[in-house]
């Protein structure tokens, strides 16, 4: 049996180690020291992968014949510790060895899960169950244990772990739009705040409207309306570039949050996206601006400091959202806090 590459060398999932307290089984006759057939039998008959170490040579005693099968690796290939080391995947090689080595020194039972080379050149996920044999005087003599597939178990960790992550994904974004939700603009926010702040650089804020988009839902429908949306999710996202944050701040209302961004970088994002959605032409033949769907901009800057509210600032960069609605629509209103620690500010409308 054996697996792809492709299965397990991209995976999520790490090596993963357990010492025991106790040991696993009394010090017993290690394997090859009884030649019973019947022992030799059960042991070879078994999925699980019998081997033995001698600790002082550092040289496998002996390994069931399952290892071929498993892995490909003849029992023969196996002689010392650096056979077992070398076929195991790069990533999970030194976390292993050294959680092993010191268990044994240890004296302490043990085991570890870790992906083994096949001699074909994929992984299987392997635990390794250690028993560690001691002489009277208290010194290691050997080890044994069991190698176990456990290829199929990871592969279900890593579709579980992969579901979560789309899980917590979509808890974050709006299913409409695909932009952030308002959720994910909070933590967001609160991170981009928190590094200005920290760096004593500027932040910027930017809140859009759709225009007359209670009358382009009356004309055209809402389904037409959630379609609108998302085309101006996507131009907006084209426009506000990789280092910018989009959210869906409720309804036809979008936020985008610009860390380490200036006021004239921030005003130009906003003319921008608002340039773009222009040359989308979205027909809007109940609004006054060329009968196509058109927005208005809040644009605020400020360089946070220990005094600062940041929900007074998201309040002012709404306020001049509204001042650009009132003031015709299709506008940037803007508001510059960076000057005398904020405490002064400018602002202009376009």
């Amino acid at each position: 049996m054996t697996h792809n590459d492709n299965d397990f060398s991209d995976s999520t999932l790490q090596a993963a180690f357990l010492r025991h307290e106790d040991t696993l089984s009394p010090a017993t006759p290690a394997f090859g020291e009884d030649d019973s057939r019947v022992y030799r039998t059960l042991l070879e008959s078994t999925k699980a992968i019998p081997w033995k170490i001698d600790w002082a040579a550092m040289e496998f005693a002996y390994i069931g014949p399952q290892i071929e099968t498993l892995l490909g690796w003849a029992p023969s290939s196996w002689k010392t510790v650096n056979d077992w080391v070398e076929r195991m995947h790069p990533e999970d090689r030194e976390a292993v060895v050294n959680f092993c080595v010191s268990q044994s020194q240890a004296g302490t039972d043990h085991e570890a899960d870790y992906r083994a080379l096949t001699k074909d050149g994929g992984y299987v996920w392997i635990r390794d169950v250690v028993h560690v044999v001691r002489k009277p005087n208290g010194e290691v003599d050997c080890l044994i244990g069991f190698m176990f597939d456990i290829s199929e178990r990871k592969q279900t960790e890593e579709k579980l772990a992969q579901l979560q992550k789309q899980l917590e994904y979509l808890s974050y974004r709006d299913s409409l739009t695909g932009a952030g939700n308002r959720r994910m603009f909070d933590a967001e926010f609160e991170l981009a705040w928190a590094g200005a702040a920290a760096s004593g650089s500027p932040m910027s804020l930017i809140l859009l409207d759709i225009d007359f988009f209670k009358a382009y839902n009356d004309y055209y429908g809402h389904l037409q309306g959630d379609e609108c949306l998302k085309r101006v999710a996507g131009i907006l996202t084209a426009a506000a570039g990789d280092d910018a944050f989009l959210g869906r701040f409720g309804g036809e209302e979008f936020v985008i949050v610009l860390p380490n961004a200036s006021h004239d970088a921030a005003v130009k994002v906003a003319e921008d996206c608002r340039s773009m959605i222009a040359q989308e032409a979205i027909p809007h033949v109940r609004s006054p601006h060329n009968q196509c769907v058109t927005a208005s901009f809040g644009v605020g800057t400020i360089v946070p400091t220990d005094r600062g509210d940041s929900t007074a600032f998201v309040n002012l960069v709404d306020a001049q959202l509204y001042q650009a609605k009132d003031n015709g629509r299709n506008r940037i209103a803007a508001v510059d806090r960076t000057g005398m620690q904020g405490e002064a500010f400018k602002s202009h409308s376009r």
